[in-house]
């Protein structure tokens, strides 16, 4: 199990869905990305209910736990952070985020072992006012203003779509390690390497050091730089001092001059 795997996944609240079929077909985008945790508030339908089966294609590991609650306040009580889906604000004085935005907060908090939860409405009308006013914060998609409405299995798979981005996961191979944001540490040392060799080299007016170097820093800070950055700057600092200091031992730097007019 990775890091991002082992991370507590928002818990999906659907609150008062209206068909059982519906209920499947979120339980199916759920399981595309790793959403284990189903929550329903008072489905019209009752549950369990035999119809959401089939619309699940084979998420029946998420179905047959989903729990039911009579009221949004009792589905959501053992949670720490909770995000309400809405494409409007229904005049409520609470932070409103996009999808990148908001399912990372969630990655930072589920990090922290916090537990966390997202509120999706009824597939005609949406959440209603009582039910985003027990939310922390308001998550809605970049959609048309002219056709906000979404379906409830879009709107759970643009989610969960989101959470895969925010832990890292649905990249291939190798890419996961090489996307992570490099620690505070790789990056200090980063800094060490470079200023080392910079001064080394004679790069630094002695009145001006202290404002470069912080400026220097600010540089690589802005890249937000990941893991791999890291690995390839520390190794090309490392290329250029050993090349500067087989040139002060009287060595050649680069190809032989033969290679480097072509001939063999």
């Amino acid at each position: 199990m990775t890091e991002a795997d082992a991370l507590r996944a928002p818990a999906i609240i659907l609150v008062e869905p209206q068909m059982p079929q519906n209920i499947g077909m979120a339980a199916r985008a759920m399981a595309n990305f790793g959403l284990a945790e189903l929550r329903l508030v008072a489905p019209r339908e009752g549950w369990p209910h035999p119809d959401a089966s089939g619309p699940a294609a084979g998420a029946d590991h998420i179905l047959e736990p989903a729990r039911a609650f009579p009221t949004t306040a009792a589905a959501i009580g053992d949670l720490h952070f909770v995000l309400a889906t809405t494409a409007r604000s229904r005049g409520q004085m609470k932070r409103v985020l996009g999808p990148e935005e908001a399912l990372a907060e969630l990655a930072r908090r589920a990090a922290a072992g916090e537990r966390t939860g997202i509120l999706f409405g009824r597939e005609r009308t949406g959440l209603e006012n009582d039910d985003v006013s027990l939310a922390d914060a308001i998550l809605t998609f970049p959609v048309d203003p002219a056709h906000a409405s979404l379906n409830l299995a879009a709107a759970v798979m643009l989610a969960g779509y989101e959470w895969t981005r925010a832990v890292g996961r649905g990249l291939p191979f190798d890419a996961q390690d090489e996307a992570r944001p490099a620690a505070r540490e790789a990056v200090t040392g980063l800094f060490a390497a470079v200023e080392e060799a910079l001064d080394e080299a004679g790069f630094y007016p002695p009145a001006k050091k202290p404002v470069m170097v912080r400026n220097m820093r600010d540089m690589f800070h802005r890249m937000q730089m990941r893991e791999q950055d890291v690995r390839t700057w520390r190794g090309a600092v490392r290329a250029l001092v050993e090349a500067r200091a087989r040139r002060n031992a009287g060595g050649h730097l680069g190809r032989s001059s033969d290679k480097e007019e072509g001939t063999s």
